[in-house]
C-alpha cells in the first residue's frame, strides 16, 4: 500500500500545471468530460505500465545506493523542470480541437504521445525503481487520471482563472522535499 500512495500523491502533484493538464482542458472545452477521461485513462494505462516495466528493469539491475542517489537528483530535477513549466504549442492546441471524429481514439493517441519522455512517466520509471511494479502502475495511473479529472472539472467551472503560479511553486517544493529525502536516506 505504501507504493500505491506515494505513487499516487507523486504523479498527482508532477501532473499539476503539466502540459497533460493543458491538454484535458482543451478538450473537455470542446468535448463531453466522460470520452476525454475515458481516453486519458487508457493512454494512462498503458504509459505507465511500459513506464514501471522499465523501472523495475533498472532497480533489479543497478545497486540501490546507486538508485536512490539518481532518483534523488531526478525528482530534484523534477522540481525544476516544474518552474519552468509546461505551454501547450499553437500546433498541439489545434490539433487537440481540430479532433473530432472519435474523441476516445482522439485523446487516447494524443495522451500517450504527449506522455512519452514527459516527467511523469520519467517519475513513474523511477518510484518503480524503488517499489512494487503494480501498487506503483495502479498509484501512478491513479494519481495522474486524478489530477487530470480535476483539470476537467475545475475548468469547466472556473475557465482559465487558475491560480497557475501557486500549483506551479507547490508542485516543484514537493518534488524538492521528494528529491531531498530520496538523496538523504541514500547517504545515511
Amino acid at each position: 500500500m505504501e507504493a500505491f500512495w506515494i505513487s499516487l500523491i507523486v504523479i498527482f502533484v508532477a501532473e499539476l500545471g503539466d502540459k497533460s493538464q493543458l491538454m484535458a482542458l482543451t478538450f473537455a472545452s470542446r468535448f463531453r468530460p466522460l470520452p476525454v477521461l475515458a481516453g486519458i485513462t487508457l493512454a494512462t494505462t498503458i504509459v505507465h505500465l511500459l513506464s514501471v516495466a522499465l523501472g523495475g528493469f533498472l532497480g533489479d539491475t543497478l545497486p540501490t545506493t546507486a538508485i536512490s542517489i539518481a532518483a534523488g537528483i531526478a525528482f530534484l530535477g523534477f522540481a525544476l523542470w516544474t518552474l519552468r513549466g509546461d505551454e501547450l504549442t499553437a500546433d498541439e492546441a489545434r490539433k487537440a480541437q481540430q479532433a473530432t471524429k472519435s474523441v476516445l481514439v482522439a485523446v487516447t493517441v494524443a495522451f500517450f504521445l504527449s506522455e512519452l519522455g514527459d516527467k511523469t512517466m520519467l517519475a513513474t520509471i523511477t518510484l518503480a525503481t524503488q517499489h512494487g511494479w503494480l501498487a506503483t502502475w495502479i498509484g501512478s495511473t491513479v494519481g495522474m487520471v486524478a489530477a487530470d479529472a480535476l483539470a476537467i472539472v475545475v475548468g469547466r467551472l472556473l475557465g482559465t482563472h487558475l491560480p497557475e503560479k501557486f500549483i506551479k511553486y507547490g508542485a516543484s517544493a514537493a518534488f524538492a522535499t521528494f528529491g531531498v529525502i530520496l538523496i538523504t536516506e541514500a547517504i545515511l
